[in-house]
């Protein structure tokens, strides 16, 4: 054998992969069907998380200003007819509360919401790119919304049954 090119072997290219990687590690492509079919989704439903707790904090906000006004103006109309009691500064507590309790609300809507819309990404990343530290980011977005999840749950529960308690007390103490 000479040590020159065999003139009847495929060019060579310098091209660029355009189409995506298939990706290495042990996923069989009925699993790649399914993560492909997941990935739209996910990110859809993160950035449906996103609009719907941007527009919650944005009510908190509204509710917060809303009480904050309407309390000083039912001061003074207290004051000017001679009111005997003052409306306003409870208006104004109660607002607060409520809007800081909604801003809460939104804050607990978005976290969610990023680890779905984080999980979904990085699915898409590692079907394009096949590195398998894309899918273990993405396993571990989804592993931390369970974990949340997980732990909203159970200060949900925990939370049961003091408000049945409180509520026992409070129905008593209105109707004896």
């Amino acid at each position: 054998m000479s040590d020159e090119q065999n003139p009847y072997q495929s060019p060579e290219t310098t091209s660029f992969q355009t189409a995506p990687a298939m990706p290495q590690g042990n996923l069989t492509e009925t699993m790649l069907m399914y993560l492909r079919g997941a990935s739209p989704w996910l990110r859809f439903i993160g950035i449906v998380g996103f609009i719907m707790a941007g527009l919650i904090a944005l009510w908190g906000i509204v509710i917060f200003l809303i009480f904050l006004f309407s309390g000083g103006f039912l001061e003074d109309l207290a004051y000017e007819t001679g009111g005997y009691f003052n409306y306003g500064g409870i208006l104004g507590v109660v607002g607060g509360m409520t809007g800081v309790f909604t801003v809460g609300i939104a804050v607990l809507v978005f976290i969610p919401a990023l680890f779905t819309y984080r999980f979904g990404d990085k699915i898409r990343k590692y079907l394009y790119s096949g590195t398998d530290r894309e899918l273990e980011e993405a396993f571990k977005n989804n592993k931390s919304l369970w974990m949340f999840n997980g732990i909203i749950y159970i200060i949900s529960l925990a939370f049961l049954p003091v408000t049945i308690i409180a509520s026992i007390i409070i129905a008593l103490a209105i109707y004896l």
